[in-house]
């Protein structure tokens, strides 16, 4: 079962506030990220995490156009940033994976392994 909260770091994107399309899915263990990145580069792209929570973010400035002729009607493909966030809980940081092809950024994050109980004797 998916935490909780992370129905509240969705509870925008009806609004046009995630900037980024993305699956998340619980699978063996692991639960995946599969967010749309059209456009950027591995480079551009950079994944944070911090107490359960992964965050992604891209960033991309169009280098200075060396075609001065060009008269640009519109021009918004300039400078594009994303960023998102998913809490998860209880991960394994250590041994996130993070793949990106194809303007797909997938993510594999394991679950920490439960701690087992354990049975404290009285002296």
């Amino acid at each position: 079962m998916l935490p909780s909260r992370l129905f509240y770091d969705t509870l925008f994107d009806d609004y046009g506030m995630k900037g980024m399309e993305s699956d998340v899915y619980l699978k063996d263990g692991v639960y995946h990220i599969e967010a749309d990145i059209p456009g950027f580069n591995k480079e551009d792209i950079n994944i944070d995490c911090h107490e359960g929570t992964i965050t992604i973010k891209a960033e991309h400035e169009e280098r200075n156009d060396e075609d001065s002729d060009k008269k640009y009607i519109r021009h918004e493909r300039k400078y594009r940033k994303f960023e998102r966030s998913f809490y998860f809980g209880d991960i394994d940081e250590d041994l996130i994976k993070a793949e990106f092809k194809n303007g797909t950024l997938h993510l594999s994050i394991p679950q920490k392994a439960p701690v087992a109980k354990k049975q404290i004797s009285i002296d």
